[in-house]
C-alpha cells in the first residue's frame, strides 16, 4: 500500500495540513492539501497546499517569498489530519500569515467582551509583501 493510501481524504479529495513552527511548536496555519500536494511536500521538502479559492496546487511563498521548509511530516491517530513541522523562511523571516504576522492564529477572543481581538503584531505591511 502507497502512503498516501492511508491518508483520509474527505470527500473533496482534501485532508487539513497544520504547519507547525519547529522549536518553538507554534501553529502558523492551517491550509488544504490534496494527494498531489502532500506527495509534492515530501518531494521537495517545501510546503505545497492546495488552494481551494483558486483551484489548483499552492507553493507557500509563491508570491510572498515566505516559504516553509518541511522537517517531518505527521499524520494524526484517524488519519485525517497531516501536521508539517516546517522552517518558516523569507524576506522577513517568520512570517506565515498573509496579514504579515508570525501566524494566521493571531486573533484572541476576549469572553468578556465577547469580540475578538488581534493580540500579535504585524511584522510587514502586507501591502509591501503582495505587489
Amino acid at each position: 500500500m502507497n502512503w498516501l493510501d492511508e491518508v483520509r481524504w474527505d470527500a473533496d479529495g482534501l485532508v487539513p495540513a497544520i504547519a507547525q513552527e519547529r522549536g518553538s511548536g507554534d501553529i502558523l496555519m492551517m491550509a488544504w492539501m490534496n494527494r498531489e500536494a502532500l506527495q509534492k511536500t515530501a518531494e521537495t521538502g517545501r510546503a505545497v497546499y492546495y488552494s481551494r479559492s483558486r483551484r489548483r496546487l499552492w507553493f507557500k511563498g509563491e508570491e510572498s517569498g515566505h516559504v516553509q521548509q518541511v522537517h517531518e511530516i505527521r499524520l494524526d491517530c484517524d488519519g485525517d489530519v497531516v501536521l508539517l513541522q516546517v522552517t518558516q523562511l523569507g524576506h522577513v523571516p517568520g512570517i506565515a500569515c498573509h496579514t504579515g504576522r508570525h501566524s494566521c492564529f493571531f486573533q484572541r477572543l476576549d469572553v468578556a467582551t465577547g469580540r475578538w481581538q488581534a493580540v500579535d503584531p504585524v511584522l510587514k505591511d502586507p501591502e509591501t509583501i503582495y505587489r
